[in-house]
């Protein structure tokens, strides 16, 4: 079968970690052609060209807009023009492929155009793996609003949103929450398209004994003495900086803790910020790093911590819990009261969670976290991450759910 995966992901390869390059690499080894778009922000300075990784894997990188850490009409423009540039990107490097299988993502909407070709001209099955909910997150955080000259640009992402749904053969949700909210406000879309698809990985052995975690410790320069609070991934609007700066400025006499964040973001210089201002001790800031890297040092720390801005009406999903739960540690999450991320973990005892918006209950649920089993905890969330979130699980439903209708 010849998959054709269309992403903002900037995949140069298939080497490193992640759900995306783990589930492309799961189709390769089974034995489908796996051919990748890959856009990159005119910011990197590279150059389009074609990448054969090996002979199941082809990746095709497209000079696009920025369309991250940029400012708002920046991104607009870049996502709106992004479709042709694909578009024309397949129909000169692609020409000769006939594709079974168009799979994509959400974020962006905007990949219509693309996937409407292909599906028109190779009469190919399209798959939408929907990761995030535009332009109704973007409402919420009222970075667009229904009136005004934003409320021009989300009705035009709407209907660019409802034409991906209606083109979509299939819509894989990240949870039961984010599948039940499509139902409720997506009443145009049949019922018999949409099922569940989970994020997921290739599950790694990361966890490690107390004397590995205090070895890994020393070589990262953070404390041995104290428990570390794991925050990983980007810092931006959608994980509520206002509410983090007020939970860290809770903490900041701590002697017992010690707040690691590891990421970037349109929100990140904030943090470094307070931290410059503040000469908050038990504060530590460190650059994204390597997917394989970020798994190794989770696996040193203590508790994985989640941030959603309370004002959320979608049930977001986000993908770093699998590196806490692949390393064994439990979550602690401050999030808005849709998300379903919730009652996963409590009913399935790996984490404790509480409302994004009053930082003396954040510090109450970490402390009653912190008196707790954490190994125990951790225990079940990595046999949980085993039972839901491995990607060959995934692989295996996205096949079922096209046998009847891709040609394999």
């Amino acid at each position: 079968m010849n998959i054709l995966f269309l992403s903002l992901s900037d995949l140069k390869n298939l080497d490193s970690r992640g759900i995306y390059p783990d589930l492309l690499n799961c189709f390769a080894e089974r034995g489908h052609q796996v051919y990748i778009v890959s856009p990159f922000q005119r910011r990197t300075g590279a150059k389009p060209c074609v990448i054969r990784v090996n002979d199941r894997v082809t990746i095709l990188r497209v000079k696009i807009g920025n369309t991250t850490k940029t400012n708002l009409i920046e991104k607009g423009i870049s996502t709106l023009t992004l479709e042709h540039l694909v578009k024309r990107a397949i129909r000169k490097q692609f020409s000769g492929i006939r594709f079974d299988l168009v799979l994509y993502p959400t974020p962006p909407i905007t990949f219509c155009g693309a996937v409407s070709y292909i599906k028109k001209r190779d009469a190919a099955a399209t798959y939408l793996m929907l990761k995030d909910i535009f332009p109704q997150n973007s409402l919420d955080l009222q970075m667009l609003s229904r009136s005004g000259i934003k409320g021009l640009a989300y009705r035009m992402f709407r209907r660019k949103e409802q034409k991906l749904y209606e083109i979509s053969d299939h819509i894989g949700c990240m949870s039961p929450g984010n599948l039940r909210y499509l139902l409720e406000h997506e009443t145009d879309i049949p019922r018999e398209k949409i099922g569940l698809c989970p994020n997921a990985i290739k599950i790694h052995d990361e966890m490690l004994s107390s004397e590995e975690k205090a070895t890994l410790r020393r070589k990262y320069g953070l404390p041995t003495d104290r428990k570390i609070l794991l925050y990983g991934g980007n810092v931006g609007k959608p994980q509520g900086v206002d509410f983090i700066l007020r939970c860290l400025k809770q903490l900041k006499e701590r002697q017992d803790v010690c707040v690691l964040v590891v990421g970037s973001g349109t929100e990140y210089h904030r943090l470094e910020r307070y931290r410059s201002e503040q000469q908050q001790e038990n504060l530590i800031l460190m650059k994204e790093i390597g997917p394989a890297e970020f798994d190794h040092l989770t696996a040193c720390c203590d508790i994985g911590l989640v941030f959603l801005d309370h004002r959320f009406t979608i049930p977001n999903f986000p993908s770093r819990i699998l590196s806490y739960l692949q390393a064994g540690i439990p979550l602690l999450t401050a999030t808005d009261p849709v998300t379903d991320l919730r009652q996963i973990v409590t009913e399935n005892g790996f984490g404790l969670c509480c409302d994004s918006i009053d930082e003396k209950a954040f510090v109450a649920t970490m402390d009653q976290l912190l008196s707790s089993d954490l190994s125990a905890m951790g225990r079940k969330g990595r046999a949980f991450l085993e039972q839901e979130y491995d990607v060959e699980k995934v692989c295996d439903h996205i096949l079922q759910t096209l046998q009847s209708g891709v040609r394999v």
